[in-house]
């Protein structure tokens, strides 16, 4: 009996260390998403094929940014990656939300396996579709590929998307794609159940560690306002 109750403190003392260091994994997990976001905006600002992106990235209401979208392997058969969302508050900027993009159909051109991707969330139709609690790209919110080089201007969607490859344009389309809140990363990000609404409309949920990652970066994209 002494034995028994012995072997069961010494799993419970395992558990209780091993608890904490699994979440401060998730919420590492969760930072390294901004940071990679962060990272991927840099790459779209610094590419000189991005002028139309930088020149009207400041009107956008919202951003959508996917630092690393696969061919395969993020859903079973298909194509997707986590990406993160900010968009324009009351007071400021809101975010980063966590997401997933995933489908089966991602249009990759030949020669194009993982990709850099940046949605500008033109319209408050395009905004509530994020709000959701998934929504499909181009029949929940249309898109519309963003003009490459000085451009001459988009339609009037509700998202304009751009990606990259390997430093240059890579033209992936992501017509079809299913957009879905990640609840564990918002809840690992935020050290409490964050939804959407909660973090990008009342912007009632913050992280200090966002602001150097990223925040600070979409704020200069669009003119400090």
């Amino acid at each position: 009996m002494k034995r028994f109750l012995t072997v069961g403190l010494a799993l419970c003392l395992a558990l209780a260390v091993a608890l904490p260091a699994l979440a401060a994994t998730s919420k590492a997990e969760a930072q390294e998403e901004v940071v990679a976001a962060g990272k991927t905006l840099d790459n779209f600002v610094a590419d000189p094929e991005m002028s139309w992106f930088r020149n009207n990235a400041k009107n956008a209401k919202g951003i959508f940014i996917c630092s690393k979208v696969t061919k395969a392997g993020f859903i079973i058969g298909g194509s997707g990656g986590r990406c993160v969302l900010v968009a324009r508050g009351e007071k400021g900027w809101n975010g980063p939300a966590h997401y997933a993009i995933g489908t089966a159909s991602i249009g990759f051109q030949a020669g194009v396996d993982v990709a850099e991707i940046i949605m500008l969330v033109q319209t408050q139709k395009g905004l509530d579709s994020f709000m959701s609690g998934d929504f499909k790209v181009g029949a929940d919110a249309s898109i519309t590929a963003g003009p490459v080089g000085a451009g001459t201007g988009a339609a009037t969607s509700d998202l304009i998307v751009y990606s990259r490859s390997k430093g240059v344009y890579a033209g992936v389309d992501v017509s079809g794609s299913g957009v879905k809140p990640s609840e564990d990363y918002n809840e690992a990000y935020y050290g409490k159940p964050a939804s959407p609404i909660d973090i990008i409309v009342r912007g009632a949920v913050h992280n200090p560690q966002a602001n150097a990652a990223l925040m600070s970066k979409v704020a200069k994209l669009w003119g400090g306002k």
